[in-house]
């Protein structure tokens, strides 16, 4: 049996550019907010883990810059927190605060010793006391790889060591104003006098599936709890802690950023809702003859309305699908180019982040042609009022 209504709402000659325009432009601002705030997230979430790890574990007083109180880096537990859901990798790792002197100017450092296969360890060869720094370290001291860095720790007694400058790292985010160094583990073990199994900190980083908020607050507790139940004497009393609330500021930027991006979700749906509303009556209004004529041949209302909002509905998927593909050529250029930048002591990072993440994209759009869908129903309650007599006769 023929599908009358679609039938129909093939035949209706509607060409609205402006219509078209909006709808495009709509979709456009809606997926590229998606995809900004979805890399925001992905990029921070990333670095954070990077810089820390999503959960810590540090001596009870969580100074981990505490050389005096070091933590056994082959705890009893650590093959219980290894079999926990979502953990990937653990790290052992050694901070120490220094002063680096270069020339007349000196710049305070945080200085991260990191395991053997570590990918910021610096590339040592046959070269001790190797380090990699960041790029703004050489900005503001001169530094260039291969120079030597002289470094004063500051402790009991100082010591001065000096580094070699083997490779210089860009930070995708500047979470905090310290400038960390990264060097391998056991120079600054031996720096520090402590036993091969001595760290500051042993950092627990999770896989994709367990990067949200609750995720890593979960996941610490259970660690947490584990560290209590499995430690022994021999181990070194330690706490968990999660980089949500060692990071606070930055997940409170996050979640503001997701709000902002439903605002624009929002907006842009009703802006395409209303085009859309007034392009309907347009149409309407041009086809009040064929309104009622059909309504002479025993069309009901309901039928005729479902001509026009099929006909509307092809010009929104119409104007979706160029949106889209825009949307999606802007998210690719970017993510190869970064041509569009930002300044990272406001947004933390350089650039602007993108990340096509195709659930979420479908889940906007599918909800926003819904919405506006709805919308449409509104004008089409006109139908009803349109008299065939009149309408065929003044034809």
């Amino acid at each position: 049996m023929m599908n009358a209504p679609g039938f129909i709402s093939r035949r209706l000659r509607f060409s609205n550019g402006i219509a078209m325009t909006v709808i495009a432009v709509s979709y456009l601002v809606m997926l590229i907010a998606v995809s900004v705030s979805s890399g925001f997230r992905e990029e921070i979430r990333s670095e954070l883990s990077s810089i820390g790890g999503d959960v810590q574990l540090t001596p009870p007083n969580l100074n981990v810059l505490d050389g005096s109180r070091p933590i056994s880096g082959n705890p009893s537990y650590l093959s219980e927190i290894e079999n926990v859901e979502g953990v990937q990798n653990i790290v052992p790792v050694v901070y120490k605060a220094g002063i680096v002197k270069q020339g007349d100017n000196i710049h305070g450092v945080l200085f991260k010793g990191v395991p053997q296969g570590d990918s910021r360890r610096p590339e040592q060869d046959s070269v001790r006391l190797a380090v990699s720094v960041p790029t703004r370290l050489t900005e503001i001291s001169g530094l260039r790889v291969g120079d030597r860095m002289t470094v004063y720790f500051v402790g009991e007694k100082v010591r001065v060591r000096q580094f070699n400058v083997a490779g210089v790292y860009t930070p995708l985010v500047e979470a905090d104003e310290k400038l960390i160094v990264y060097a391998s583990l056991e120079d600054l073990q031996r720096i520090d006098g402590w036993q091969e199994d001595q760290v500051s900190a042993i950092e627990i980083m999770l896989d994709e599936d367990h990067k949200s908020e609750a995720a890593i607050e979960a996941a610490t507790q259970n660690i947490g709890a584990l560290v209590n139940a499995y430690s022994q004497d021999s181990d070194s009393p330690a706490v968990a802690s999660s980089s949500v609330s060692r990071y606070a500021q930055l997940f409170d930027w996050l979640n503001l950023i997701d709000f902002n991006m439903l605002f624009v979700l929002i907006l842009m749906t009703v802006v395409a809702g209303v085009n859309m509303i007034s392009s309907l009556l347009i149409l309407l209004f041009e086809n009040i003859s064929t309104i009622g004529l059909l309504k002479s041949l025993g069309m009901t209302d309901r039928a005729i309305s479902k001509v026009f909002i099929l006909r509307a509905s092809r010009l929104v998927l119409s104007g979706m699908a160029i949106g889209t593909a825009l949307a999606l050529i802007f998210c690719l250029v970017q993510d190869r180019t970064h041509f569009l930048t930002l300044d990272p002591a406001n947004y933390f990072v350089s650039f602007v982040p993108v990340s096509i993440n195709v659930p979420l994209i479908l889940i906007a759009e599918a909800v926003s042609f819904a919405v506006i869908t709805l919308l449409m129903l509104l004008p089409t309650m006109f139908i009803s009022k349109v008299d065939p007599a009149r309408t065929i006769r003044v034809r």
